[in-house]
């Protein structure tokens, strides 16, 4: 606002400057306080409440680990109630690689009442789940860019979605850049990550990014990105310069028949998967069991 179109004495202009500053940062924290449910006690509990709306978090693992599976119950759990842990709107689900998962996606929205236990089966019933998820497909950086840019910033500016889903970030730069590109690499991993951070802040929209592993070759390597050789040398792909782009990095990764022979996991047949948060500013390193069910992911006790 140009404050100087009104008659106003300087100190009166000041004071309304600093008072207009304290909302915004009093509703900046408030952002950061506010979480997106996963659908699931254990694993919100997990994340302390969810996932933040101001940021970008990675969910980063090897394949059939889950990611796609979370990405979807987010994009129903956005659409639920305040109340429930939602934000009373849509989501974008943006493909980069795969065709999206329409037919899972029909199953988890017809299983939702299992799911979602602590919802009445009235207010699920008036959800119309499928009619909020805007689907786009982005094969390369330059249709990347204008998705961002244009479509996505016009629903969010219209109000139409509050989540952002990218399936998978890493699979735009697996071809584009070569070895000896590492330094334009970075500089659109800095772009991508600026403009991504700007509209979850204007829109006070969470933005799931998921990537994918690549082999670490040493301990050192792996400690970059907070990883370990019990991850079986495996790190999230794009390196350090992506990773600083991150509010949240969360690790997901299979474990082997073998593994599962320990604690509760004897209970729960099928494959068990571990949830991992690599970083956060506001949360411990820290873990949980979950699987992935007809109904959707449901952590493990």
């Amino acid at each position: 606002m140009d404050w100087d179109q009104f008659d106003l004495n300087p100190k009166v202009i000041a004071a309304l400057k600093k008072a207009l500053q304290l909302y915004q940062d009093q509703d900046h924290l408030t952002s950061q306080h506010q979480k997106l449910s996963l659908g699931c006690s254990i694993l919100d509990n997990l994340l302390k409440g969810g996932i933040p709306l101001v940021g970008i978090t990675e969910l980063a693992g090897e394949s059939s680990a889950g990611k796609t599976q979370i990405g979807l119950q987010l994009c129903l759990c956005v659409q639920y109630p305040y109340k429930y842990g939602g934000l009373e709107s849509g989501a974008v689900y943006i493909c980069t690689e795969d065709i999206f998962p329409t037919k899972r996606l029909q199953q988890l929205i017809g299983q939702q009442h299992k799911l979602r236990a602590d919802v009445p089966a009235e207010i699920i019933q008036k959800i119309r789940f499928g009619n909020s998820i805007f689907v786009e497909h982005a094969a390369d950086l330059d249709t990347f860019q204008n998705c961002i840019t244009k479509r996505i910033s016009l629903l969010l500016s219209r109000g139409m979605v509050r989540l952002v889903v990218i399936d998978s970030i890493a699979a735009l730069f697996r071809c584009e850049f070569g070895a000896s590109d590492s330094v334009a690499k970075a500089r659109y991993l800095q772009t991508f990550g600026a403009q991504l951070h700007s509209l979850s802040s204007r829109f006070r929209t969470p933005i799931m990014c998921i990537n994918q592993v690549t082999d670490a070759v040493s301990e050192s390597e792996a400690a970059q990105c907070s990883c370990s050789i019990v991850d079986n040398r495996v790190c999230p792909a794009l390196g350090i310069t992506w990773a600083n782009q991150l509010l949240m990095r969360l690790m997901v990764s299979r474990i082997s028949p073998p593994q599962q022979a320990a604690g509760e996991a004897l209970n729960h047949p099928g494959s068990i998967r571990t949830l991992r948060v690599g970083f956060a500013p506001h949360l411990p390193p820290s873990s949980c069991y979950y699987t992935v069910k007809l109904e959707g992911v449901k952590g493990i006790k």
